[in-house]
């Protein structure tokens, strides 16, 4: 669900979510997290966890930051920038490995491939089922790809995938199961 826009005092179009429904709300492009300062994982349900579900960062290791996660200014209109950092995310309902319960979800960075050099790479991506981490992949440049998979067992929900790029940040996508 895209938020609404409004213009604010200066004339700037920026998107105004309900932050006591939602947990979370736009400013421009880009979305408010508590941030883990240890393994940069990011809080995006309105409050910082008591501990970290990566690391086990206690809650005073956390960072609220307005613009803890880049989102496109307009998802019809994409930049280059954008084009590269966004996940795409596939949800395949039949599991080929396992055949019962089981939805695969496919995530790969950007329309345009992301680079995975040493000086340019995508470092980790999280996945979120209803604003809760329920796991992370690690990636190594170089070696890997820019993309991931799971094997989930949610029937349903709102799955969120975070990924950080080491020079240009975090970027999100959303979509339902």
């Amino acid at each position: 669900m895209r938020p609404s826009r409004k213009k604010n005092k200066d004339g700037i179009l920026t998107k105004i979510k309900d932050f006591r429904k939602y947990g979370s709300y736009w400013k421009g492009d880009a979305m408010k997290g508590y941030v883990c300062k240890i393994c940069s994982f990011i809080s995006i349900n309105g409050s910082a966890p008591e501990k970290c579900p990566v690391c086990g960062a206690p809650k005073a290791a956390f960072e609220e930051k307005e613009e803890a996660v880049k989102t496109p200014n307009d998802s019809n209109n994409l930049t280059e920038l954008e084009k590269k950092h966004i996940p795409v995310i596939t949800v395949v309902r039949k599991c080929g490995l396992i055949p019962e319960g089981c939805t695969d979800v496919h995530v790969k960075m950007g329309e345009i491939q992301h680079p995975m050099e040493a000086k340019h790479y995508i470092m980790h991506i999280d996945f979120y089922i209803d604003k809760e981490l329920i796991s992370r992949i690690m990636l190594t440049p170089d070696k890997l790809n820019p993309a991931g998979a799971l094997h989930i067992k949610a029937k349903g929900g709102r799955l969120t995938v975070i990924e950080l790029c080491n020079l240009h940040g975090a970027w999100i996508k959303e979509t339902d199961l």
